[in-house]
């Protein structure tokens, strides 16, 4: 399928922001890319992005700024510190900023705000699920959050990387479904680490679970990507598990605040936090398998 092309910058080559660059660079879009790491920047170059010295400049080229970093503050830097978004020239405010990181609500909305009485900028929230595997294909989840009609701006983009993108509702709506999005993942991968383990010990091949219960009600996306990678013990990067802590914290912080019991969540925050503490932050969710021979790497 071919789509019109875009002016794109992409403000964070990491894992994600990569395979995004690498999906709209296939699709025919001009792609600008800017990270604090030269080399992630080199590589996409050979791939026919064009690099840039600061997130400032590559977003004076471009209709359409994706940012996808790892916290807040890192995209708040990114759009107001020096060389930031924000300092872009010429200022238009025909840009619209594409967040596709996973942060809090709260900093959403404030950030969004705070571009637009700077700079004129719409932006939308737009938090993804299915990592970098779904970003190559274009078929990412994504859930929305902004105004109906940036929203369907953003479509222009969009519309390359994803096969599901839903509007959720006004500035900080995508990010409170991501947390949604998130405690279902994270519960879900510690039960099929468990799975997969208890599988192992009844001397069963593991690798076959996703086949044995397709169709049933264990049946999942998540059993189907991940059961065969950590029955294989497949630790390559697809997700950090430091990240899923930082998501499961937003989740509990919003919680306490809402007075909102979730004792999974509490469950399985603490169990992300001892993989951190073990020195696993920096694996892939895979990794997870680690727990059951006290997180040694061999």
């Amino acid at each position: 399928m071919s789509f019109p092309s875009q002016r794109v910058a992409i403000i964070g080559v990491g894992i994600m922001g990569s395979a995004i660059a690498r999906r709209l660079l296939e699709c025919g879009h001009a792609v600008c890319v800017f990270d604090l790491d030269a080399a992630k920047i080199a590589a996409l170059t050979q791939q026919g992005a064009q690099g840039a010295a600061s997130a400032a400049v590559a977003a004076a080229s471009a209709d359409f700024v994706i940012t996808s970093l790892n916290s807040a503050a890192v995209v708040e830097r990114a759009l107001f510190g020096d060389a930031g978004v924000a300092a872009a020239v010429p200022a238009d405010p025909r840009r619209l900023l594409i967040d596709m990181s996973s942060i809090d609500p709260v900093s959403t909305r404030r950030l969004a705000q705070q571009l637009r009485e700077r700079t004129g900028m719409a932006f939308v929230d737009a938090p993804l699920s299915g990592g970098a595997p779904k970003a190559l294909l274009g078929q990412l989840t994504v859930m929305a959050g902004g105004s109906e009609d940036d929203v369907a701006r953003a479509r222009a983009v969009m519309d390359s990387l994803c096969a599901n993108y839903t509007r959720m509702g006004e500035s900080g709506a995508g990010q409170t479904t991501k947390l949604v999005n998130q405690l279902l993942c994270a519960i879900g991968f510690q039960a099929v680490a468990e799975a997969v383990r208890l599988a192992e010990a009844g001397g069963v091949d593991a690798s076959k679970l996703h086949t044995a219960l397709a169709g049933g009600r264990a049946d999942s996306q998540i059993l189907r990507e991940f059961g065969p990678k950590m029955a294989a013990r497949d630790f390559t990067p697809t997700g950090r598990i430091d990240n899923m802590l930082k998501d499961l914290e937003a989740v509990q912080a919003f919680a306490q605040g809402e007075r909102l019991p979730l004792p999974l969540a509490g469950a399985v925050s603490e169990l992300h936090r001892a993989f951190v503490a073990a020195g696993l932050g920096a694996e892939d969710t895979a990794a997870m398998m680690r727990q059951f021979n006290g997180y040694a790497r061999d």
